[in-house]
């Protein structure tokens, strides 16, 4: 039972990427896998890819490293055989000279034999978890600028991006000891309480709404979030980067259950 239960897993995430691949799923893959790992995708050429890998190891919160494919791959052998990553998510963006160019469906016109893929781990993937655990799906996620530096490598530098997401206080606790098992999807949260601490800019958010005030009796929590190696990336300019559009992850065949802390 257990073998036809894992075969079953499989099959929908492997369905969900051909169905990516065909153009017949173009909406968003945040709340289509539920248990499946969320990973955020970059792209960039090989010349920068191992300042990039160290930044990734200095700074593990922000960029939990799921997998690094060899130049040129496209396969994501550990955590998607079979997979190929210029096809199998169903929205990409292209920065060229640190500028946005577009959204596309497919990248295999822009793949180059230098290409190298990260993916890295997500927030969204446990948020399903969170659910299981009496800690409700936030009706709002704000992406935030920070002033917590993060360490450099080479071109590579600047502050962590966080995401926040509004609990009450035992839902906070809950959330704390939860994600703490989630290494590979940014962990326990950076920080609790007083966005200022962290100079977390409310103002002007990466994605959500403005925020003037907080509503009495929410408590405000924290994480590392994966846009910080993409804004890194950025200040960077490279020639030509690549990643996913926000909300269009791609979906691993790893449950997140099965690679976490016990």
């Amino acid at each position: 039972m257990q073998d036809a239960a894992n075969k079953d897993e499989l099959s929908f995430a492997r369905e969900s990427r051909l169905a990516m691949r065909r153009g017949e799923w173009t909406g968003v893959t945040q709340f289509r896998g539920k248990d499946q790992v969320l990973a955020n995708l970059v792209v960039i050429s090989k010349e920068l890819a191992y300042d990039f890998v160290v930044y990734c190891q200095r700074n593990p919160k922000p960029c939990p490293v799921i997998e690094i494919l060899e130049p040129s791959d496209p396969e994501p052998r550990y955590s998607a055989p079979g997979a190929d990553l210029r096809t199998d998510l169903a929205s990409y963006r292209v920065f060229r000279n640190g500028h946005f160019e577009a959204d596309v469906r497919e990248i295999g016109d822009l793949w180059r034999e230098d290409s190298v893929a990260f993916l890295i781990g997500s927030s969204l993937s446990f948020d399903n978890a969170l659910a299981r655990a009496g800690v409700p799906y936030s009706p709002d996620v704000w992406v935030l600028n920070s002033s917590i530096p993060t360490r450099p490598s080479g071109k590579f530098s600047g502050n962590m991006v966080v995401t926040m997401r509004w609990m009450s206080a035992e839902q906070a606790v809950i959330a704390t000891q939860l994600t703490a098992r989630y290494y590979n999807n940014h962990g326990a949260p950076v920080h609790i309480g007083d966005p200022a601490a962290i100079g977390a800019d409310m103002a002007n958010p990466i994605v959500g709404a403005p925020v003037e005030m907080i509503p009495e009796g929410v408590v405000p929590v924290f994480w590392a979030c994966g846009v910080t190696p993409q804004v890194t990336l950025l200040e960077a300019k490279p020639d030509l980067l690549i990643t996913h559009t926000p909300a269009h992850p791609f979906m691993c065949d790893l449950k997140v259950d099965r690679i976490c802390l016990p």
